[in-house]
């Protein structure tokens, strides 16, 4: 009898630890590749599940999708970089709080020969002109990213509308566009951090052109809006926002390296 009345107990116990777990509070957060290509959430998302006792359900996707699916209601929290696109997804009510988290930079990127000589150009509008007039093989993200979105606002700087040969859209994150530049020894746009992932083991391309204010890099983060969607984790994201913008999530971002080398850097107060 006390032999059936332990494994009773151990069961009860069994079905209370279960149930324990399957209440796991989950956090859903629309993201950019870059934050997930450089490597950085493997490093910053597990002390904020182990505080919070949850799980951060992570989409990956360029920073014009990750915001679509907030304006759907679908995530909690986005975390993205494309200052005008975050201030427009705020200003139609999708997203709250939205507060700067770190920074970088876009690069040019390309073969160690340069055959386009843009590592001579004193603005990146130039250097773009200067691929486009070569008929250099480029490779755009071509999927409404942030990085798409600072591409785009290059070639119309440079007075060209980028079409031909050796224009190719990819519809990819930035990792596979590294990936198809390099296979095609071929110019691309990237964030540095992503870059600086990839560099020496998966891609030899080098940077070109770098080094121009208007190639500054910003992320933020945004809660979705709970009055629109009050079906979202407001209490959970924002607890997120404060962990990725207080000491504690600064000081692993700031420290997070790639090959030796920072990936992004956070805001001096």
């Amino acid at each position: 009898m006390k032999s059936l009345r332990g494994i009773f107990l151990a069961l009860i116990a069994l079905v209370l630890l279960c149930s324990a777990a399957s209440a796991e509070e989950r956090l859903k957060m629309s993201t950019t590749t870059s934050t997930q290509d450089s490597g950085l959430l493997r490093v910053l998302l597990p002390p904020f599940e182990q505080k919070y006792h949850c799980k951060v359900d992570v989409i990956a996707v360029g920073t014009g999708q990750a915001l679509k699916i907030g304006e759907a209601g679908d995530v909690d929290v986005v975390f993205v970089h494309a200052r005008k696109l975050e201030d427009k997804f705020v200003a139609n009510g999708f997203g709250v709080n939205r507060r700067d988290v770190m920074y970088n930079d876009f690069v040019i990127i390309g073969p160690k020969s340069d055959p386009a000589g843009i590592a001579r150009a004193k603005t990146a509008a130039e250097a773009l002109t200067m691929i486009a007039a070569r008929g250099a093989t480029f490779i755009s993200r071509g999927d409404k990213s942030g990085t798409h979105v600072k591409e785009k606002e290059l070639w119309q700087a440079a007075g060209i509308e980028p079409k031909g040969s050796w224009y190719i859209e990819a519809g990819q994150g930035m990792g596979p566009v590294i990936t198809m530049a390099t296979e095609r020894q071929a110019y691309t746009l990237t964030d540095r951090g992503t870059y600086n992932a990839y560099k020496g083991k998966k891609t030899d391309l080098v940077i070109n052109f770098q080094g121009e204010k208007g190639l500054f890099n910003a992320y933020g983060v945004i809660a979705v809006n709970p009055k629109k969607f009050p079906h979202v984790k407001y209490d959970l994201a924002m607890k997120f926002i404060d962990y990725v913008t207080g000491p504690e999530g600064q000081k692993i971002i700031a420290g997070y390296k790639a090959h030796g080398e920072p990936v992004f850097f956070i805001y001096k107060k």
